[in-house]
């Protein structure tokens, strides 16, 4: 196909055909069409010279319907022939050329959209038609009108009769007979020329030129997802068809995205060789040796060859479809598909099914989470993210968890009106609940209740309140978050008393202004978490908690500590950091098992020397107080080190040289 085929050029045609010469031709010399066209149709394919490429491509029009322009033949000739077979035998890509044949997919995917956006090239091809029968029929009456008064005898008539005699002759034309027969060899190519232009007319109006189908080679290659086309770009293609379809099959190639697909699997196994892989396996935060993918374009085939794998890690890969070589990996037990939607065939789902122990699956809609997950009965641990659609996160509706008669911990950040039905099906053997609603309020937790062996519950904000009172129906609690939520009062913390065994209490990022006295109930308790609340006092009666071992009430407001803190023989983290405090009482430095004591970015304006009882301090803050010096009793804190110890320098160098040798010792 030439611009020379089109009587008017100009970039709106000749642009669009030369670029589609360019594409076509590396399409039909790329290594990928052979190994493509091969692996879905089961037979190798012979490809014609590749060299002849365009000059074939040229020739279509030439050849095909509706050619008629003068100097077609000497376009076509000017491209030399090159014999070139491809081999019998496909061989597998290597890297640069599986580039060279992505770049060709992105290159058909603009033309495709380029060219479909209109039909230039097939009006401008049809009125140039109607233009060439209109001069065939023009030439043909002028000739066949004239070519009758070509004759031997010519009557011709010349002044000469003063000195002949005669005016009028009668001449003969030696070449009347030659003019004669070349003028009807002519009318005969006209004939031909004219035939040929009105075949192509019919051709033009007969055919529907504006779409393409791909269907014959859909079935012949068993690529379902090539699309048909239309415009100018189908047009095109039936030119093509005209000379020889192959091109069109091969062309056809670079239109599927199944063909794009397996591309981008090959490019990845190129890239991310195993040795690779190995490289970025390291521990998680539970021990198991980890490989992390984020952003790939696909899952390469090469991860299934580490088979040391226990955790696998996948983050914004779009697609992902687990091959039969899963089944390799078999020390896997943790699985995150983070954004990452994926399909798991039923003969990988019976592999994984008792094998599996931690799943993460984060996405936009938690209805987007694969079915398969839910029926991973070996599964210990289920974290799930994403929202519920507006209408229906009111209620909150979960698939069945009933085939996970393992499941020990599930955790559901989302925004759930209420505590989804389907957690009671495990109920039985749950032992930890986490529920992060982003804000969103929780309104319905009586589901809650029916959780009787769970251990840890966290409610992380949830729009909260008040303590919810389904709470305090689970016997077998031992730690409760209630982070980040709107609770202003904590009466409700004497019903804390039936969970007997309550050893973790975290109530930290509300709006606390003040903690009830009876307090002191929680004998059981162990850590307290007030921290990022409005407290200006703590009741007296905390120091009856005789078991505390922590208490973090940073960033609040107080202003000063009761002396009962010191009755709190086992405390052994206290964090008071950003408050203002002025002063601390005298019995805190009773609590000898303290080991780190946090008083940053207060108003302390001194340190008692009784903070030398502190014999067990390990880590000590005082950076940002009023303090001119330090006491020198600091020494006798024998575990206590200078990279446990932050202070001002200048307070630091402040201290008698043999505690700072102490600190500064191995």
């Amino acid at each position: 196909m030439v611009c020379t085929s089109f009587w008017f050029k100009f970039p709106g045609t000749s642009s669009k055909i030369e670029h589609f010469i360019s594409i076509l031709g590396k399409c039909f010399d790329s290594p990928w069409t052979t190994r493509a066209l091969s692996e879905v149709s089961g037979e190798n394919q012979k490809g014609p010279a590749a060299g002849r490429a365009t000059a074939i491509v040229a020739a279509a029009v030439g050849v095909g319907p509706g050619k008629a322009g003068e100097g077609e033949k000497e376009k076509v000739l000017a491209e030399p022939e090159k014999v070139v077979t491809e081999p019998p035998v496909v061989t597998l890509l290597d890297k640069k050329e599986g580039e060279q044949a992505k770049a060709l997919f992105e290159k058909v995917k603009k033309f495709r959209v380029h060219v479909e956006e209109g039909d230039i090239l097939y009006t401008m091809y049809i009125r140039q038609t109607v233009l060439k029968v209109c001069k065939f029929l023009a030439i043909l009456v002028y000739n066949l009108v004239y070519v009758k008064k070509i004759s031997f005898l010519v009557a011709c008539r010349v002044e000469t009769s003063e000195v002949t005699g005669y005016a009028s002759f009668c001449c003969n034309h030696t070449k009347a007979h030659l003019f004669s027969k070349l003028a009807f060899c002519y009318i005969s190519f006209v004939c031909v020329y004219g035939l040929t232009c009105l075949y192509t007319l019919y051709w033009l109006f007969h055919r529907p030129l504006k779409e393409y189908s791909f269907r014959s080679v859909r079935e012949e290659t068993g690529m379902g997802d090539i699309p048909d086309v239309k415009n100018d770009f189908a047009f095109m293609l039936h030119l093509i068809d005209q000379y020889d379809s192959l091109y069109s099959k091969r062309f056809a190639v670079f239109l599927s995205e199944v063909s794009e697909s397996r591309l981008k699997q090959l490019n990845l196994n190129h890239e991310w060789t195993p040795e690779k892989l190995r490289q970025k396996l390291q521990r998680n935060a539970r021990g198991r040796l980890e490989l992390a993918l984020c952003m790939l374009p696909g899952l390469p085939d090469t991860v299934f060859e580490l088979s040391e794998v226990e955790a696998l890690r996948l983050e914004a890969i779009c697609d992902v479809t687990f091959p039969p070589g899963l089944s390799q990996l078999v020390q896997l037990q943790e699985l995150s598909l983070l954004h990452s939607p994926a399909r798991l065939p039923f003969s990988l789902q019976i592999f994984l099914r008792d094998r599996l122990k931690v799943i993460r699956v984060k996405c936009e809609e938690l209805r987007e989470v694969p079915l398969w997950v839910f029926g991973l009965r070996g599964l210990e641990e289920l974290h799930l993210e994403g929202l519920f659609p507006p209408e229906l996160a009111r209620a909150a509706t979960l698939e069945s968890l009933r085939e996970l008669k393992q499941l020990k911990v599930l955790s559901l950040r989302s925004n759930a009106g209420k505590v989804p039905a389907s957690v009671t099906d495990v109920a039985g053997h749950l032992q930890r609940l986490s529920l992060h609603n982003d804000g969103a309020r929780l309104l319905a937790l009586n589901s809650l209740k029916k959780l009787a062996v769970l251990r840890e519950l966290e409610l992380v904000a949830c729009g909260l309140e008040r303590i919810p009172h389904a709470v305090f129906s689970l016997g077998a609690l031992q730690e409760l978050d209630l982070k980040d939520n709107h609770l202003r009062s904590i009466e409700e913390i004497l019903s804390f008393q039936h969970c007997r065994k309550l050893v973790t209490l975290r109530l930290w990022h509300n709006q606390i202004a003040y903690v009830p006295e009876h307090v002191r109930k929680l004998r059981g308790l162990e850590q307290l978490y007030l921290s990022h609340n409005k407290l200006e006092t703590l009741p007296t009666q905390l120091g009856l908690c005789s078991g505390l071992r922590l208490l973090d009430v940073s960033h609040n407001g107080l202003h000063s500590l009761p002396p009962e803190v010191g009755l709190l023989q086992n405390l052994q983290h206290l964090a008071l950091s950003y408050n203002a405090l002025e002063a601390l009482p005298d019995e805190l430095f009773f609590c000898r098992k303290l080991r780190t004591l946090l008083l940053g970015y207060n108003h302390l304006s001194q340190l008692s020397p009784h903070v030398g009882a502190l014999r067990a301090l390990i880590r000590l803050e005082l950076k940002g107080n009023r303090l001119e010096v330090l006491p020198e009793e600091l020494g006798n804190c024998g575990g206590l080190k200078k990279a446990g110890f932050q202070v001002e320098d200048t307070l630091y160098e402040g201290l008698p040289a043999e505690v700072r040798e102490k600190m500064e010792e191995e």
